[in-house]
C-alpha cells in the first residue's frame, strides 16, 4: 500500500508538471502572459504605466516608463479625450515593440518589450505637429500627426526600433490649428489587414475617410481617396467581416464599409446605438463593443453576413464619466476614462455580455492611449 501511494503521488506530480509545461508553451505562444499598458500623457512629461493581467482579468501595476517626451490636449482642452484619437498608443506583436505617441514635443516613441519590462529603444521627431495615433502592419508604421494641415509621416519598423522614411510624409490638406481642436482634429490611422492600404478618419474637419495607396516600398500614394462618411464624424475604426468596421460620432452610429482595391468605399451600412458621441470601437471576437463618451456607457455590436452592424446591448455597461480608448487581452476588456482618469475592468462572456470586474484608479487626470497583448 505505501509503494501504491508513492506511484500515485508520483503520478500525480508528474501530471502536475505536465499540465504546467502546457500552460507555459501556451503562454509563450501567445507572447507571455496578459499585459496592458496604459499612456498618461502629462504635459509635463509624458509616462507609460505598465499593468500584469490575473487569470482573472484583474490588473496589477508593474512599473512605469518615461517616454521621453511630453504628452498634449488638443483645444479647449478640458474634454474627456485629450488627444482626440484612437490608437494613440500602439503594440506591435511582430517585433514586441510598444509605440507612443507624444503630442505635446512632437515625437514618437518605441519601446522593446520583455514581458512586461519595458526598454526605450528610440524617440523621434512625428513628421508633423500634434502626433495622435499610430498604425503598423509588418515592417511598416504610420503617425497621423493632427494638427495644421495633418501630416501623416511613415517608418521602418526594425529589431532595434523605429526609422523614418525619407520622403514618405503626406498631407491631408486641412486647416486645423497645432494642438487642433478636438472636433476637428483627424482621428486615426491605420492599414487595411492585407497592407495595402491606409486609412484616415478626419472627423469633423471634413467628415471623411482617406484612403491612400502604399507601394511596395512603404511610400504612399501623393493623395488619398477621399470619400464622405455615411454618417458625420467618423473617429475610429477596426475591420470585421472583410469590411472597414468605423465608429461615426455625429450620429453615435457604427458604419461598415466594402474597401475597393482602387481606395473607395462602398456599400454602407450603418446603426446607431442610440447614445451619444459614440467614438472608440474594439473588436473582442465576433462582437464589435463601443466607447459612448458623452452617455458613460458602452454598447456591444454583430455584424451580420451581408455587413449590416446590428446593435446588440445599447448599454452593454456603464463606466465613470468620460469612457474613451479600449482594449482588450484575452477575453477581457479595458476601458479607460477620460474625466475620472480610471481604467474599467470588464469579462467578455461568450454571449458578449460585459461584467464589471474592477476599476484602476491612481491614474494622473488626462489620460489617453491603451494597448495590451
Amino acid at each position: 500500500m505505501k509503494h501504491r501511494s508513492v506511484l500515485i503521488a508520483l503520478l500525480a506530480a508528474l501530471a502536475a508538471a505536465l499540465v504546467g509545461a502546457h500552460a507555459a508553451r501556451a503562454d509563450d505562444a501567445q507572447g507571455g502572459k496578459g499585459v496592458v499598458f496604459v499612456q498618461t500623457n502629462q504635459p509635463t512629461g509624458n509616462q507609460i504605466v505598465v499593468y500584469d493581467r490575473a487569470d482573472d482579468g484583474i490588473l496589477s501595476p508593474a512599473g512605469t516608463y518615461a517616454t521621453g517626451g511630453n504628452g498634449g490636449a488638443a483645444l479647449p482642452g478640458t474634454e474627456s479625450d485629450r488627444l482626440a484619437s484612437q490608437g494613440s498608443l500602439a503594440y506591435d506583436s511582430k517585433h514586441k515593440l510598444l509605440i507612443a505617441v507624444n503630442a505635446g514635443s512632437d515625437t514618437v516613441s518605441a519601446y522593446r518589450i520583455e514581458g512586461d519590462q519595458l526598454t526605450l529603444e528610440d524617440v523621434l521627431p512625428s513628421g508633423g505637429q500634434f502626433p495622435a495615433s499610430v498604425g503598423v502592419h509588418n515592417d511598416l508604421a504610420y503617425v497621423l500627426n493632427s494638427g495644421g494641415t495633418g501630416i501623416v509621416q511613415g517608418f521602418l519598423v526594425t529589431k532595434d526600433g523605429l526609422e523614418s522614411i525619407p520622403g514618405s510624409a503626406r498631407s491631408l490638406g486641412l486647416a486645423n490649428t497645432d494642438p487642433p481642436n478636438f472636433l476637428s482634429a483627424p482621428g486615426q490611422v491605420g492599414f487595411t489587414p492585407d497592407g495595402h492600404q491606409l486609412i484616415v478618419t478626419t472627423k469633423a474637419s471634413t467628415s471623411s475617410i482617406d484612403v491612400f495607396e502604399v507601394d511596395h516600398d512603404g511610400l504612399l500614394s501623393v493623395t488619398p481617396v477621399v470619400n464622405p462618411s455615411a454618417t458625420p464624424v467618423p473617429f475610429a475604426f477596426t475591420f470585421g467581416a472583410g469590411r472597414l468596421v468605423a465608429g461615426e460620432a455625429g450620429a453615435s452610429s457604427v458604419t461598415t464599409y466594402r474597401v475597393g482595391g482602387d481606395g473607395t468605399l462602398a456599400d454602407p451600412r450603418s446603426q446607431t446605438d442610440g447614445q451619444v458621441a459614440l467614438c472608440w470601437i474594439e473588436r473582442v471576437g465576433g462582437f464589435y463593443f463601443v466607447s459612448n463618451t458623452g452617455s458613460n456607457t458602452l454598447s456591444s455590436f454583430r455584424i451580420d453576413d451581408g455587413g449590416q452592424p446590428v446593435l446588440a446591448n445599447a448599454v452593454a455597461a456603464n463606466t465613470h464619466p468620460g469612457p474613451i480608448d479600449l482594449a482588450s487581452s484575452g477575453h477581457f476588456l479595458y476601458a479607460e476614462t477620460g474625466l475620472t482618469s480610471t481604467v474599467d475592468e470588464f469579462r467578455v462572456d461568450s454571449d458578449g455580455i460585459l461584467v464589471p470586474i474592477g476599476t484602476v484608479t491612481g491614474l494622473p487626470p488626462g489620460i489617453e492611449g491603451i494597448a495590451a497583448k
